[in-house]
């Protein structure tokens, strides 16, 4: 017997190789009916037996998959006194009653809050000092009375302070209606604004025009900018912009100094092309800061008399120019910071006296300050080995004190200021934990993994203190590897539960992402994209190899198209893992990339490819999870959808369940959960989610043989 330790309560688990898992009850699965629909591309035919689950509102759909989650309620059965105790046991680390720090804005002090038992935030500010009355800007909990699901997405004041702009989805199709408050006399204004894309928005300078972007209904690509006069009929409404290209989508806000409204048509890490509006002129026509190149990114930010530019022009990893008012072109741009081989230039925000740099090295986030009086530059340090910082709210750029974030996989979230001339910094607020967390039980460590080309890969991991490298104990492992999007260390206050119980909980920077810079990113993408997968499994043996897992009691987790990667490692390597967690996966890439009308579709042809070219029609079939299930032993399996998703449509993972039913020859426990009133992100509010997290470490543990 070995021991582990849970919140100071010592429990007894079975340390044999292969710990018994549960008793599933004998349950017998549900069927997807066979309809064969052939489709050919280049003289290559494949057959979709399930392709008229791509039918949502067909009844048989709909019973498919009920009959889906009446058997995941049988096979679980046994496990929901545990996932009722996971649940009260991650609920109860939430400081019900809490409050956000208060930040400075025109004239008033703005913050949000909770109170005990209450699912959503009430959003609040105080005129002039924090002892003023306090102002009820949105409750959401009294928003979402009748809803079973909200997302309220941005809150923009107007430049006079008197008009609340808002957007809120209760589908979870993220197709916003778009609303507006008096702040005056607390009423709303009669108008809303249908179909338009959540936190996309800009108050001009009159405080009467606002501009916001408007949805396809079908694609849920953002793609016209829309000119609304507030009280006026929606149908009114002016269109200023359309974006021809179906490959880009469109960014809008006001930029930081309020001087412009922006426009950004952005194709997925290829391209953009920025517009620019006086926020005094809204009858006014946008203008182009820079034709759009393929190849060419590039992002603005003003102040004063000039505009500083960060680019991947010549620059990989990004650069910053800057360039005067009035020479916008490229060939004005000069360099002030130069590209950094090592070093990704990921973002900038600009002070009246500073430039705050946010940078990726070796896969952490750091904040370098720039003094603009004399050019000195310095890192804000930090002692932990895996750690992430970032800029926060930062409304005043006349400051000389920067507010920003900071977290490790062992140390929850803290807001800092920072005085950028004295270099001293004052901790606002750290996240409470409740349960009897102490943040010294646990340690973080940086390992590098080498792939099988000789690329070096980096893990961040974390445990409980006391944790042997004996290759006896379970370990989850999480990745993600797409879209550039780098997986920074974080604090899980969930995670607790699963290192307690002896687990090791770790992340696999694989290629896909940006941790390592630009070049790690398109080594994971289009004709690259199996790196993302091999990497993965290259992480884990390297895990097993230093003893930090073993290899029978190795997991896996994955989300969106992190679970596509969860759909190509069990297919590639089903032997490696016990059990695999796929929530909302995007596993029929082929199927998926050949359709225009799915959303997000033709804007990621320059991340997986696209099909109407041969040689990426065949590199994505050869690794597509629904292509390349095969008649083979897979790991037990826990997959979830929404049903509204807007991300990946409810049917990849559908039609990945039945075949993967059809051809498996194990006796795992294959279990899809699909949540019939949420989408992409699942249920909303603060508890409800962690029901679906409970269900997850149930599954995980369970297999552990852990019943407690």
């Amino acid at each position: 017997m070995s021991r582990i330790w849970v919140m100071g309560t010592v429990l007894p688990f079975l340390s044999c190789a292969h710990p018994p898992g549960p008793n599933w009850p004998d349950a017998h699965p549900p069927r997807a009916g066979k309809v064969p629909a052939e489709f050919v591309a280049h003289g290559d035919a494949r057959v979709d037996d399930y392709a008229w689950l791509n039918r949502r509102d067909d009844p048989k759909v709909l019973a498919h998959l009920r009959a889906e989650n009446e058997y995941f309620d049988r096979m679980t059965a046994p496990l929901r006194p545990l996932q009722e105790k996971l649940f009260g046991e991650l609920k109860g680390r939430i400081k019900e009653r809490d409050a956000s720090v208060p930040f400075r804005d025109n004239g008033y002090w703005y913050s949000s809050r909770f109170q005990e038992g209450w699912p959503y935030p009430v959003y609040v500010r105080q005129k002039g000092t924090l002892d003023a009355p306090e102002e009820v800007l949105l409750d959401v909990n009294r928003m979402a009375e009748g809803h079973a699901y909200i997302n309220v997405a941005g809150r923009y004041v107007s430049d006079d302070n008197s008009v609340l702009a808002t957007f809120v989805d209760t589908v979870s199709r993220r197709l916003y209606d778009l609303k507006f408050k008096d702040l005056r006399t607390g009423e709303p204004y009669p108008e809303t604004l249908r179909n338009t894309q959540g936190g996309d928005f800009a108050w001009a300078s009159d405080s009467r025009t606002c501009f916001y972007v408007r949805r396809d209904t079908t694609t849920l690509l953002g793609y016209q900018v829309w000119r609304h006069v507030l009280g006026t009929d929606p149908a009114a409404d002016e269109l200023v912009y359309e974006e021809k290209d179906n490959r880009f989508n469109l960014d809008l806000y006001r930029s930081r100094s309020k001087r412009f409204v922006v426009l950004v048509s952005d194709m997925n890490k290829i391209s953009t092309e920025v517009r620019l509006l006086e926020a005094s002129n809204p009858r006014g026509s946008f203008a182009v800061f820079h034709p759009r190149e393929r190849g060419l990114q590039y992002y603005v930010e003003d102040s004063g008399d000039r505009f500083y530019v960060r680019t991947d022009w010549n620059a990989p990893n990004f650069r910053l120019m800057e360039t005067p008012a009035g020479n916008t072109s490229k060939e004005h741009w000069r360099e002030r910071v130069a590209h950094r081989d090592d070093v990704h230039l990921g973002g900038l925000t600009v002070f009246r006296d500073h430039l705050v740099l946010s940078e990726r090295k070796e896969g952490l986030n750091r904040l370098r300050i720039l003094r603009l009086s004399d050019g000195q530059d310095h890192g804000i340090s930090f002692e932990e080995p895996v750690y992430s910082a970032a800029v926060d709210v930062n409304p005043d750029p006349q400051t000389k004190v920067l507010r920003f974030s900071y977290v490790s996989m062992t140390t929850p979230p803290s807001i800092y200021d920072y005085d950028m001339d004295l270099r001293r910094r004052e901790l606002k607020k750290r996240e409470d934990v409740l349960g009897g967390f102490r943040s010294e039980d646990y340690a973080s460590e940086r390992l590098w993994a080498t792939a099988r080309d000789g690329v070096r890969v980096p893990i961040s991991l974390v445990y409980r203190k006391g944790f042997r490298k004996d290759g006896r104990g379970p370990l989850l492992l999480y990745g993600y590897g797409s879209y550039g999007a780098s997986m920074s260390p974080s604090f899980s206050p969930n995670v607790l539960s699963l290192l307690d119980r002896g687990f090791v909980y770790a992340v696999a920077h694989v290629r896909g992402g940006m941790e390592m810079g630009r070049r790690w990113y398109d080594d994971g993408r289009m004709l690259r994209k199996k790196n993302t997968f091999t990497d993965f499994i290259d992480c884990a043996e390297h895990l097993v190899r230093e003893g930090v897992a073993s290899r029978d009691r190795l997991y896996a987790m994955g989300v969106s198209a992190g679970g596509l990667l969860m759909g190509a490692v069990v297919n590639l390597r089903p032997d490696l893992w016990r059990g695999v967690v796929a929530k909302v996966p995007f596993v029929d890439v082929v199927t998926t990339m050949s359709d225009a009308s799915i959303p997000l579709t033709t804007g990621e042809y320059e991340e997986w490819g696209n099909p109407a070219r041969p040689e990426e029609y065949a590199y994505m079939k050869s690794y597509s999870p629904v292509d390349n299930v095969g008649r083979q032993a897979y790991p037990h399996l826990f997959v979830t959808t929404g049903l509204h998703d807007s991300q990946v449509q409810y049917f990849e993972p559908a039609k990945w369940v039945a075949k993967l039913r059809e051809l498996k020859t194990d006796a795992n426990a294959l279990l899809f959960k699909v949540q019939m009133g949420a989408g992409h992100s699942g249920p909303s509010g603060r508890f409800e989610p962690l029901r679906e997290v409970a269900w997850e470490y149930a599954f995980l543990l369970a297999l552990e043989g852990i019943q407690q």
